[in-house]
Order: structure tokens, then sequence, then C-alpha cells
């Protein structure tokens, strides 16, 4: 996402000074206020397409994020055009969006339960791991697919934003390994080889959870898993996943 976003400033850059030069030789005449009236709009629907595409692709994304701005943007191009009437300050009327994408996030297959009594260990009681913490209060993705990135114990905090881990380009070390992942809207997908065993524990007060291929979807729904393994398996790796909207998706590769 960030090289997309450098490289789609770099083009508007390049284009807004060649513009800028051929106004001031008097080839063309160029109103930078203007044009910042089409471009920042362009700009969303832009960036609402890039994360759709990355979600329906699976390298993360947000299907919630990028349907909302692709709409704002939109209508502020139709806007300009003179199609209808809608300016930025309007952006507030679309928040019966959010009633649509609880709607959808309901919307599931098949309820499959799938419940565990094994015995539940507490998060991040090694004091001598070293954690990778994240504020409550942030926005925005988290992207974990570089070639041999390391897994350390993590405690993600987001107030909106997706998560997307691929743990087949992970190092991960020989030793039980945390990781904690929090939000109040946005998706999370983690993709596992299956040789790693793995325990999770998956929450959502509005959405649907699916573990390789057992899946609950609705209000207030949970699931918890363990790989058969995972008891005496020296790697491992412990899932802690709160969600209030959205979906969780763990996915064997």
């Amino acid at each position: 996402m960030k090289s997309f976003i450098r490289y789609f400033l770099a083009v508007l850059l390049i284009a807004l000074g060649i513009m800028l030069v051929l106004s001031n030789i008097g080839l063309i005449a160029f109103d930078f206020n203007a044009a910042w009236l089409y471009i920042y709009p362009t700009f969303f629907v832009v960036i609402g397409c890039k994360w759709l595409l990355d979600y329906w692709k699976r390298r993360g994304g947000s299907w919630i994020f990028g349907s909302l701005f692709l709409v704002a943007g939109s209508l502020l191009l139709l806007d300009r055009f003179e199609y209808i009437s809608f300016t930025l300050g309007d952006i507030f009327k679309l928040w019966p969006l959010l009633i649509i994408y609880v709607g959808f996030l309901l919307i599931g297959r098949k309820k499959y339960f799938v419940t565990y009594n094994s015995k539940d260990e507490n998060f991040y009681t090694d004091k001598s791991q070293k954690s990778h913490n994240s504020s409550f209060f942030s926005v925005g993705s988290y992207e974990y697919t570089s070639p041999n990135w390391k897994l350390e114990p993590m405690n993600l905090n987001n107030m909106a934003g997706d998560f997307y881990f691929d743990f087949s380009k992970a190092f991960i070390p020989e030793k039980r390994t945390p990781v904690s992942i929090s939000s109040l809207a946005g998706d999370v997908t983690i993709l596992i080889p299956e040789d790693v065993p793995f325990k999770v524990h998956a929450s959502v007060k509005a959405g649907d959870i699916e573990v390789v291929g057992k899946n609950v979807d609705g209000i207030n729904r949970s699931l918890d898993y363990e790989t058969e393994d995972y008891e005496h398996a020296v790697q491992k790796i412990d899932f802690h996943i709160r969600l209030k909207a959205g979906s969780i998706r763990i996915d064997y590769v």
C-alpha cells in the first residue's frame, strides 16, 4: 500500500508540474484551486479500488473502507461534473452504509460450531519475550508479507483497519508465540502452513469467523480451534482475536 501511494503521488506531481509549466508559457489555462476539486475525489476513488482489489485477492485491503472511499469519491466527482449536489461536508450523510455493512456481515454460510475444552493459557505471561504492541487509537492496516519476516509476540490494537498475515513467509521461532489482535471494525486474514501447529480463540460482535473450513457467523459469535499436534509441539502460535464488526479468516497455504 505504501509503495502504491508513493507511485500515485509521484504521477500526480509529475502531471501537476507539466500542467503548471504549460500554463506558465501560455499554452493552457490552469487553475490549481479548480483542479484540486477533482484531484482529491479521484484519489479517494483510486484508494477505494486498490483496497477492494487487495481484499478480493486476499492481499490485505478492506472491502468496508474500500467501498466507503469509492462511494464518497464517486459522489464527489459526480458533483464536480454537475450531475448531483454533494460536497465533502456531506460525507457524514453516508452513515447508513454502516448498517449495510453489518447486514452483509450477517449474511454467511451454514453455521459450524467448534469448541475445544483445552486448558486456557494466558497471553504475554512470559516477560522474557519481546512484544510488538500498537495503540488502540490507531487507524490503518497491518500487513506481514515480507520474505522471512520475524514472528515475535504481538499485541495489536486498532480502532479500524485490516490485518493480513502470511506465515508461509515468516521465520517462526521454536517456542509458543502469542498473537493478540483487537479492533472495533476490520477484517483479519491469516495464511498459515499446514505443518505449523496453532491454537485460536476468535470472537466477533457482528460478522463471521472461518478457521480452516470451520465457520460461524451472526451476532456475538466465537470459535475456538486447536490443531491436533499443538499440545506437544515446540514451535506453535497462539491467536487471540477480538473484533466488534468484521470477519476473521485463517486458511492453510
